[in-house]
């Protein structure tokens, strides 16, 4: 029997006493209960490295165990365990692939990346937030400091100089391409335009996350005119937070839980009045599906519940819809050559909803997506930090260059961080789906016509 055999043979797979993953338990943030569980799914990870591929976290943890440890899990020390933890990006595509999970209800009970959450949040409780966590994990409150620079936040990003000082100081990477904040909020422009409105008067609200409002409202706008392209009523609303994940995955319950909490006041009169919520990015629809009913307490945790059963993301709900009178497949134009590289986000992946917005392309007559699974490497903030962004742009490779074999001049995705990666490593910046939809609706919008139709979109 091999080291690593009877290692694994001396550690039981069951649960331990030690296991929960809600933070509302007790011994969540207990570091011995905690350690039970790290062993036990280090083990069980071990014998099966299934998960090899996805992220360094399983590489470097089956190299301590074989190379440092002799095949002992046991022997990891916290150092060990620090380096397995920080090098999860929570993209969540183990826990996809995972045959011991909740979700299958599977007796292991093994959820590595909440594990890992469940790390960070007892650390940062222990050791508190980094300056760099605290300004990553706060995106409106940098938006609003950058817009209060009148612009030179833009500048500053893309000089050389300001940016060495930025990874000093911050720790983010001198050459990652961050995102422009834009001057006005997409909240600013829906009020300007009479899209605030009350519940009841529609039949579905938008979440339009933190990255639409304050760096490209232009995809929020997008949208709203698909969806006034097919008779959907869409209520915006003012005061929206972020979902809570750039907090979260640094282990700060506390400021998920007053984002997520301001966030279900504002939308929950919507959700009883019978409003649907559509949620453009598919990490925020994640956090407000499968996050936000087990993390948040008391009477938020049931209506977190509740407001889970109304998210979407736009395309799904349009896609619910594609049988209906009202659905507009009047497409006037279409990508040239009738060819789109659609890359499928993880956290869409994670949510189990399929890819509505890729099989949406292909109501654009003549439109043929070419779907990529690879995971990109952006993974929330990890790409920005100075050790993450070149792991980062090695894990995205096989994402990069599925796309590029695509062959497709006009490319896709559901994530608009993973279109600003996409464009720094492979060249292009994908469209978001309904940002693709919107212009096939207009005659202008690609330069190539819809069969028999002019420039003018009449037959």
């Amino acid at each position: 029997m091999t080291g690593a055999d009877k290692t694994e043979t001396e550690v039981s797979f069951l649960p331990t006493d030690g296991l929960t993953y809600d933070p509302s338990n007790p011994k969540y943030n207990d570091p011995a209960a905690l350690q039970q569980e790290l062993t036990r799914a280090f083990a069980i990870c071990h014998g099966c490295r299934m998960c090899f591929k996805f992220c360094d976290a399983f590489p470097q943890l089956f190299d301590l165990i074989d190379e440092k440890h002799d095949g002992n899990v046991r022997a990891l020390d916290a150092g060990d365990t620090r380096r397995v933890m920080d090098a999860c990006f929570q993209c969540k595509l183990c826990e996809v692939q995972c045959p011991y999970t909740p979700r299958d209800k599977h007796e292991f009970q093994l959820d590595f990346p909440k594990l890992v959450h469940r790390y960070m949040a007892v650390r940062a409780e222990r050791e508190g937030l980094t300056l760099r966590q605290r300004v990553l994990g706060d995106p409106d409150a940098t938006a609003m400091g950058a817009r209060a620079s009148l612009g030179m936040a833009n500048v500053m990003n893309r000089l050389p100089v300001a940016r060495f000082f930025m990874e000093k100081t911050l720790g983010i990477h001198r050459h990652k391409q961050l995102p422009d904040f834009a001057s006005t909020t997409f909240e600013r422009w829906a009020a300007d335009n009479g899209r605030v409105r009350k519940p009841g008067e529609t039949e579905v609200v938008l979440f339009h996350t933190c990255f639409v409002q304050h760096n490209d409202p232009s995809i929020g706008r997008d949208v709203l005119e698909v969806l006034d392209h097919n008779n959907v009523g869409c209520a915006c609303v003012e005061g929206l937070q972020c979902c809570g994940m750039p907090a979260w995955e640094h282990g700060d319950l506390t400021s998920l839980r007053r984002q997520a909490h301001a966030n279900l006041d504002l939308l929950m009169p919507f959700v009883e009045k019978g409003a649907k919520v559509l949620v453009v990015n598919p990490t925020c629809s994640m956090m407000m599906r499968r996050e936000y009913p087990e993390l948040l307490e008391g009477p938020d945790r049931e209506r977190a519940r509740r407001l889970s059963e109304a998210v979407m993301d736009p395309s799904e709900f349009l896609w619910s819809i594609r049988n209906e009178q009202r659905f507009n497949t009047d497409f006037k134009s279409r990508p040239p050559g009738g060819k789109v590289a659609y890359h499928a986000p993880c956290h869409l992946r994670t949510q189990g909803v399929g890819f509505k917005g890729r099989d949406l392309l292909r109501k654009i007559p003549g439109v043929t997506p070419v779907t990529v699974m690879e995971c990109c490497g952006h993974n929330g903030t990890y790409a920005m930090t100075t050790e993450g962004f070149d792991a980062s742009r090695r894990i995205g490779k096989k994402a990069f260059d599925g796309m590029q074999q695509a062959d497709a001049r006009v490319w896709a995705s559901d994530c608009p961080l993973a279109a600003i990666q996409f464009q720094q490593h492979a060249g292009i910046k994908p469209l978001h789906p309904m940002s693709i939809l919107a212009r096939a609706y207009r005659a202008d919008g690609f330069e190539e016509a819809v069969e028999g139709k002019d420039k003018e979109g009449a037959p």
